[in-house]
């Protein structure tokens, strides 16, 4: 049986190898420590990488992100990062000295890793919930390669995911979302509506973080607008990350109104305080994206008649 064979086996399995009570009983409200099988998969080796960062680049440019600079704060805006030096290729070459962190998005689409969310990404939905399926809005895989020492900076998303570290080690800080010292109401709006880089961290409370010790062969869960933070040891890192986005209309859309709401003055209830009030602002906001989206079709239209 070859290689190729063997690996693709493996990914038709749970390669999530923590328990299904914890999966479920956790997934998406707390973060948990998680193990995994796939840490010698042939697709998630340097060599591997190498390739797969040479196709990107040629089939699809936008399919990778990637930045290079030695003083990264854990605090750095991601829109404040140094500019590009090397190609991605080069930059892949000088992994071991460059202070990299490189981000290949939705390696689904490349052919040889599609499997990643293949009949194994589905059994382990099935084991979180049988019912997942139908409350997602979009799915990913992501796979960071990081150089030795590198900081990934402090930041939250919209998404709930599962980092599985395959190559070297490195330290997450994951700090609780409700904790509105660490991650104000104001912040969370911003964040939804016009600003990704909104959460701002606050070294005075990093020791309420809980710290994860990543190796080849576990990782961790990481839910929805968790602030988090990584720190590379003196090696280079690879991680898989695959990605979950909710079908939450009503939690955004909130955020939204709450943040038009505090540009006007006011100090509005955050979301899950009144289930009525929450449904209100998130109907006006999407009837208000709605007459916006007509009216710029009707300025289309009549540019071009």
């Amino acid at each position: 049986m070859s290689t190729q064979t063997i690996s693709n086996d493996l990914l038709e399995e749970c390669w999530i190898t923590t328990d299904a009570d914890q999966l479920s009983r956790e997934f998406d409200r707390e973060h948990f420590e998680i193990t995994h099988s796939l840490a010698e998969h042939p697709l998630l080796q340097i060599p591997e990488l190498m390739e797969l960062a040479d196709r990107t680049k040629r089939d699809r440019p936008g399919g990778i992100y990637y930045d290079a600079g030695k003083d990264i704060e854990v605090g750095q805006r991601w829109d404040q990062m140094p500019a590009k030096q090397f190609s991605v290729v080069e930059t892949m070459e000088r992994i071991e000295t460059c202070g990299a962190w490189l981000l290949f998005k939705d390696v689904e689409k490349d052919p040889k890793y599609k499997i990643f969310l293949g009949s194994g990404w589905e059994k382990i939905k099935s084991k979180i919930d049988p019912n997942l399926k139908s409350r997602i809005l979009r799915e990913d895989a992501l796979i960071f390669v990081t150089s030795p020492k590198r900081i990934a900076t402090y930041h939250i998303d919209r998404e709930c995911s599962f980092l599985l570290q395959i190559k070297g080690t490195k330290t997450i800080h994951i700090f609780d979302r409700a904790d509105r010292e660490v991650l104000p109401e104001e912040e969370i709006e911003r964040f939804w509506t016009v600003d990704n880089n909104a959460p701002v961290y606050k070294p005075q409370f990093q020791a309420r973080a809980t710290s994860y010790k990543l190796r080849p062969g576990n990782g961790v869960h990481i839910p929805v607008n968790c602030p988090h933070w990584v720190e590379n040891d003196d090696n280079v890192s690879v991680s898989l990350n695959v990605n979950v986005q909710f079908k939450d209309t009503l939690r955004a859309n909130t955020y939204r109104a709450n943040h038009a709401l505090r540009t006007l003055g006011l100090t509005p209830r955050p979301p899950g305080q009144s289930p009525t009030m929450d449904y209100l602002k998130s109907h006006s906001v999407a009837a208000a994206s709605a007459a916006k989206a007509a009216l710029h079709k009707l300025s289309s239209l009549r540019k071009s008649s």
